[in-house]
């Protein structure tokens, strides 16, 4: 076979693999329904949906209104919200507090939402150092309660001196990855790699990109998490975007579309059934968080309709 020949067979192959995954994709918050990815759906453009998917609604801990944690756990039972997101801040002095509180329920601690000191691309080693014990502090409690992992974002922008955007920073952070997603894995967690939209960190951004890191370490304690939030201004595809995270994905935030409140308070824009289709497609079986405030008159009230519209645009997808 003549070298042009081949050049244009493996350019045909790879547009074709291009124009499957763009016939699955679309804008965040496009509600209409590719044909190639009907539940069940095979054929010579499908990605079928993987049977393993399941819904698992999660709320932060600060979600619902009311001091008493007891109180937030019953109303999540009443509306079968299984999963509780505690902040990593404190954790280690909660444990016990936490495993009463779930004890007879059905729900369980699904991510723990950050809490650390310190950040991990800081020119300042102290500040390095700062971060990793105690992230190894949170890991610790993190596995202690079963959680799924412990969120972390490498830096925020606010935060300052920080290592340039090169290559060498990113071997920095896959080193320094490692060895904390090894630490993680030994406790029975994972660190979970949070993607922030461009106005609060500009290092890491898409989805993406969080996975190629996850891979390129190749650690099963190194993950990272998609929140539609975030996607909504950096993302052009929410199905493309869980489908470029893959295996990798742990977690997941939602709010509304607009002014990051209950999904629902924006109205029809808070729309996730692209993104859900990504989530059938690739497995997701863990958990989708509430990470959000609330403009409305009764918080609680409006955390019930966001579950609704969860679960109706999940059998939509």
């Amino acid at each position: 076979m003549s070298p042009n020949r081949r050049n244009f067979i493996r350019t045909s192959l790879s547009s074709a693999a291009l124009a499957t995954v763009a016939a699955c994709t679309g804008r965040p918050g496009n509600s209409e329904k590719s044909e190639c990815c009907e539940s069940g759906k095979s054929g010579k453009n499908s990605l079928p949906y993987n049977p393993n998917a399941k819904l698992n609604i999660s709320f932060q801990e600060w979600t619902l209104e009311g001091e008493s944690l007891g109180g937030k756990l019953d109303f999540m039972e009443k509306l079968g919200v299984n999963g509780l997101e505690v902040s990593g801040n404190g954790l280690s002095g909660r444990v016990n507090e936490l495993k009463q509180a779930l004890n007879g329920r059905d729900i369980k601690i699904s991510a723990i939402c950050a809490g650390f000191k310190g950040f991990m691309l800081s020119e300042e080693e102290p500040v390095r150092n700062e971060c990793r014990d105690s992230m190894r502090d949170i890991i610790t409690a993190a596995g202690a309660l079963g959680s799924t992992g412990v969120i972390i974002v490498p830096a925020f922008n606010s935060q300052k001196p920080v290592k340039p955007h090169t290559q060498e920073s990113r071997d920095f952070l896959c080193q320094w990855f490692d060895e904390l997603g090894t630490f993680a894995t030994e406790n029975g967690t994972t660190v979970i790699l949070e993607p922030l939209n461009r106005r609060e960190a500009f290092y890491l951004r898409l989805v993406a990109d969080a996975a190629s890191i996850c891979r390129d370490i190749n650690n099963p304690g190194v993950t990272c998490l998609g929140d539609f939030w975030h996607m909504t201004w950096e993302e052009t595809s929410d199905l493309g975007a869980f489908i470029s995270g893959g295996k990798y994905i742990q977690h997941v935030h939602i709010a509304s579309r607009k002014r990051r409140l209950m999904p629902g308070e924006d109205g029809d824009t808070d729309n996730y059934v692209d993104g859900f289709r990504g989530l059938k497609i690739i497995g997701f079986d863990k958990y989708i968080s509430f990470e959000c405030g609330s403009k409305a008159d009764d918080r609680n009230a409006a955390a019930a309709a966001g579950v609704e519209r969860i679960r109706k645009q999940w059998e939509e997808a």
